[in-house]
Formats: C-alpha cells, sequence, structure tokens
C-alpha cells in the first residue's frame, strides 16, 4: 500500500528497489482544479514482483487538486487519468489482483470521494494499408488493409526516467515477428510531464500547461508490407455512459509553430470538469521535423464498440471494473502523393492528454506583427495624405504677392 508517509507500492509481493522518484518543486497558483498555472509533478516507475511489469506513474499536484496519470507497457499501451479535487489523494496498486485473470480493484485513488473525472486511453493496433489502393472517402481505410499489429502482443523494454525533461519512452517490436519486419525496427510512445505551460522546440509545438502530459508515438526502422504503406493506430476510449465522446476541429489563420497547419483536433470527454486529447492533424516522415517532411493526420469518428473485440488492458479493467462502453477510432498518416513513411523509414505523431480547459493557441508575435503591418499601412498611407494636403494649403495660405 503507498501513501505520502510510506512511498511502498501494492499491497501483494513487495516491489523490489528498483524505483525511481524525480520532484519538480514548483510554486501554485490558486486556481483550482482548472487552470493550474504550475504544479508539482512527481515521477515513478512502479514494478510488480515476481512479474517484471511496469508502470509509470504521473502525479501533479497544484494548490487543491491533484492529476494521477497511470501508464501502462503490459497489455497494449494505455493510460489511467484520475483528476481529484483534493491534493492528498493517492493511488494504490495490488499487484496480486492487477496480474491476476480478473484484475478489477487493482489500481484505485483513494479518497473516492475527491474523484472530479477519470477515463482512458488504449492503444490497441498498429495498422497499414496499401496506399496504391486508395479508397474514396475520408471514413473509409486509407487503402487495402494488411494484417494489423496488436499492440498487446508487443515486448517493451523496462523503462527509465529522464529527470531532466520529466519523460520516459516505452519501446517495444512483435513477440512474434516471422517476417522479420522489426529485426531492425521499433515502436515507441514517450510520456513527458509538465510542471508549468511552454511549448517543445520541434514541430508541432503543442502549447501544453501543467495540465497536461505529452505521448508521441514513432514508429522507426520497421519494414512496411508494402512499398507505399501507409500507417495508422487504433486508438480506445471510454464512453460517457451510451455516448462517445465528442470530437471537434479549431482552425486558426496562424501557423508559425506547426508550417502549414492550421488546424486543432480535440476528443472532449464531456462538461467540465472534464478532460481532453488534443492533436495537430500533422505527423512527420523525418527526425527534422519541417513543412517538407509533414504528413496529413486524419481521424475517423468515434463508434461505439464492444469489449471483447478489443485486446485486453489490465490497467483499465482494474480501475473501471467490467464496464464496457468502450468507443474506437482511428488515426492515420499520409498519402499516397505526398512524403511517407517509405522515404526514411520514420513516421512520428504527438498529442496532449489533460484535463480541463484545452490549451487554446493565440495569434503568434509573428502574426499579430504581420497584421499590424498590413492593417497600419492603410492608416499610414492616409495619415501622410491628409498631413500632406494640409502643408499644402498651410503653404499657399502664407503666400503673399509682391504687388
Amino acid at each position: 500500500m503507498w501513501s505520502p508517509e510510506e512511498p511502498r507500492w501494492g499491497w501483494g509481493p513487495r516491489a523490489p528497489t528498483s524505483l525511481v522518484l524525480l520532484s519538480v518543486l514548483v510554486s501554485a497558483a490558486p486556481l483550482g482544479l482548472l487552470g493550474e498555472e504550475t504544479r508539482q509533478v512527481f515521477m515513478e516507475v512502479i514494478s510488480g514482483c515476481p512479474t517484471p511489469q511496469n508502470l509509470l506513474y504521473i502525479r501533479a499536484v497544484g494548490t487543491n487538486s491533484t492529476l494521477h496519470y497511470v501508464w501502462s507497457s503490459f497489455g497494449p499501451p494505455a493510460v489511467v487519468l484520475v483528476a481529484t479535487n483534493t491534493t492528498q489523494s493517492v493511488l494504490k496498486v495490488n499487484w496480486s489482483l492487477l496480474l491476476s485473470p480478473d484484475p478489477e480493484g487493482g489500481l484505485m485513488v483513494h479518497p473516492k470521494n475527491s474523484i472530479q473525472f477519470s477515463s482512458a486511453l488504449v492503444f490497441t493496433r498498429l495498422l497499414e494499408f496499401d496506399s496504391t489502393k486508395v479508397s474514396e472517402g475520408a471514413a473509409e481505410p486509407p487503402g487495402k488493409p494488411y494484417p494489423p499489429y496488436s499492440l498487446d502482443k508487443f515486448s517493451w523494454n523496462n523503462i527509465t526516467l529522464d529527470p531532466d525533461t520529466l519523460s520516459t519512452t516505452f519501446q517495444g517490436h512483435p513477440i512474434d515477428d516471422p517476417t522479420g519486419a522489426f529485426a531492425n525496427g521499433s515502436l515507441a510512445f514517450k510520456v513527458q510531464a509538465f510542471s508549468r505551460s511552454g511549448r517543445p522546440a520541434q514541430p508541432p509545438r503543442l502549447l501544453h500547461t501543467a495540465d497536461t502530459c505529452q505521448l508521441e508515438v514513432a514508429l522507426v526502422g520497421a519494414s512496411s508490407q508494402g512499398n507505399h504503406s501507409l500507417f495508422g493506430l487504433e486508438v480506445v476510449t471510454l464512453g460517457n455512459g451510451p455516448d462517445c465522446p465528442s470530437m471537434k476541429e479549431q482552425r486558426s489563420i496562424d501557423d508559425e509553430y506547426a508550417p502549414a497547419v492550421f488546424q486543432l483536433d480535440q476528443l472532449l470527454w464531456g462538461s467540465l470538469p472534464s478532460g481532453f486529447m488534443q492533436w495537430r492533424p500533422v505527423a512527420f516522415s523525418q527526425k527534422q521535423r519541417n513543412r517538407e517532411s509533414s504528413l496529413p493526420c486524419q481521424a475517423s469518428s468515434l463508434s461505439p464498440t464492444l469489449a471483447y473485440s478489443l485486446p485486453h488492458s489490465p490497467i483499465v479493467q482494474a480501475f473501471f471494473g467490467s464496464q464496457n462502453n468502450f468507443c474506437t477510432f482511428n488515426l492515420t498518416f499520409g498519402d499516397p502523393t505526398g512524403p511517407g513513411y517509405w522515404d526514411q523509414h520514420y513516421l512520428c505523431w504527438s498529442m496532449l492528454l489533460g484535463v480541463g480547459l484545452p490549451p487554446i493557441d493565440s495569434l503568434s508575435p509573428l502574426v499579430l506583427g504581420i497584421m499590424a503591418v498590413a492593417l497600419g499601412a492603410p492608416g499610414l498611407v492616409l495619415l501622410g495624405g491628409g498631413l500632406a494636403l494640409l502643408l499644402r494649403h498651410k503653404w499657399y495660405s502664407e503666400y503673399q504677392s509682391i504687388n
């Protein structure tokens, strides 16, 4: 059992001492559950015993609220997000239950009555399509599908934390790889937490806050099943009762942070306080992310899905029990005519996950300057013309004939 006074995890077999604790001490602004400007962020790798499974636990404490992110690499990659209205809420992990065939109750946040919002994301399959046989219509698959890779049948590395960036990476490859497609490749999920607002150095430079964490997915070096394959991800989330979360688009005239991208996509779980997933509809086919290596990212509509048809996620069942109101959507990256994964065998896409109001991009200083010049120039011309007329009138009025 874990508590602030006892930094131990689980009440089954005791975990080994390979726990790493990172703490970023920051002051918190008194803004409540939503809109914290800064948070005190703790990250820890929780190891099960005797089975060496790993959980990544992020605890972000504000003035009077706490966000709990639990990322798992056993089963398909998944995250459980919980927001509470107290700084004293704690995560409890029962490894005996979590590793059993029926893990319900193996993951809990106490006190239960402090929970304001909870949901989960599961990345269930890596999709691949033959882009030479493209289907018409946005709702159709972007070509003939190849057999997908089920991510619950991947082997993942033992994760370690990077104290400088508050991040860690789950890197994996298929356990059974008869074609050798992943002999020199891997699929990686990089998770990063934030203690305050800011932007990453590389595009798409999503604006993050202390109420969010970022996921970056990268497919590197794997052989494709076709010469011009398009890849995608199947994503599963929990619905709001019988309904699926809503998906919305925001458009802007500003593309300074992600060149040629004027859209922001959002998955919203419901009314506030609630959670969101946010991303720009762009991926990149090179490590040097720029306009030339950008790929379009298309999202299908959300649709209810039966639990038995999905790869099983132990942490989702451990926290939410047997509820099965799952919703699924697909993300696909690229098109047949532009750059693609086949250029350098590289694909990268990123998104934000958080609670409260999603970060909203304001117009950048560059665009504001351009607008000021564009709108101000006609005014300056009119002002200059008016001054010239006044001066000319004054010159004529002061002229006196010598006769």
